[in-house]
């Protein structure tokens, strides 16, 4: 089994990131591959990122194609482009907020969200509540740049402890989720410390895809995720103009 992980932001260690934490939980039979995105914003904070970083997402979608892999993840806990992949694709395509919510959905009945900036913050809970979790989840922003993740110094992971330990006393949060991907090398150590389950999204969105995979089963063709109808795209666009799926 082949896995895609996509990063739709241009930061090629976050995806060195991701790639490590997909590989320490994947079946033995399962091969990862790692691709980050050559068009778009470094990081992904707000839905002006995340709509720029579409084009790239897909991009590597399509050329991945030769290849060939049985399912791909997208690495950004915005879920960014993740319906515009599912009708491009024709394999099972994951994202990380929809799959660790889940995920904690099965281990606690009250988990909080921890993410980024309030802007991310907004965002991930009209996710969470879209996917039919807002009885159940809180989300906290830590007040903290995406970026600073991946530097040791910036005081970021006194911030996030700060907001878990935030939500374990105020929410009465039984499972804390990261609400992002350049926090996927924390999930064990945050907890082995605080004694609860915390789900990280890109592990989340590999183990069911593998399971996706191994029960046969791929995006419904039929409605919502149908592939694009063909019709010129004009200007910058064309190379993305459908002819029956992006082509």
């Amino acid at each position: 089994m082949r896995i895609l992980i996509v990063n739709p932001n241009t930061t090629a260690s976050m995806t060195e990131k991701a790639a490590t934490a997909a590989r320490a939980v994947a079946a033995s039979g399962t091969e990862i591959i790692a691709a980050t995105s050559r068009m778009g914003p470094v990081s992904i904070e707000g839905h002006y990122d995340g709509a720029l970083a579409i084009p790239g997402l897909l991009s590597e979608l399509k050329e991945r194609q030769a290849a060939g892999y049985d399912a791909a993840v997208i690495a950004c806990f915005d879920d960014t482009g993740l319906e515009a992949a599912r009708s491009f694709a024709d394999v099972p395509i994951l994202g990380l907020c929809e799959s660790a919510i889940l995920t904690a959905s099965f281990l606690a009945q009250r988990f909080t969200v921890v993410t980024t900036l309030e802007r991310s913050r907004v965002l991930i809970d009209n996710l969470v509540r879209r996917y039919g979790m807002g009885a159940r989840a809180k989300v906290r922003a830590s007040d903290i740049p995406v970026l600073e993740l991946e530097d040791a110094a910036s005081g970021a992971i006194g911030k996030l402890r700060a907001e878990i330990e935030r939500a374990l006393e105020e929410d009465g949060a039984e499972a804390i989720v990261l609400g992002c991907a350049g926090m996927t090398d924390l999930a064990r150590q945050l907890q082995d410390f605080y004694g609860v389950p915390v789900v990280d999204g890109v592990s989340a969105a590999v183990k069911q895809a593998e399971a996706l995979v191994s029960l046969g089963l791929s995006t419904s063709k039929r409605g919502s995720y149908a592939s694009p109808l063909p019709k010129p795209f004009t200007g910058a666009m064309s190379a993305f103009s459908p002819a029956g799926k992006l082509g």
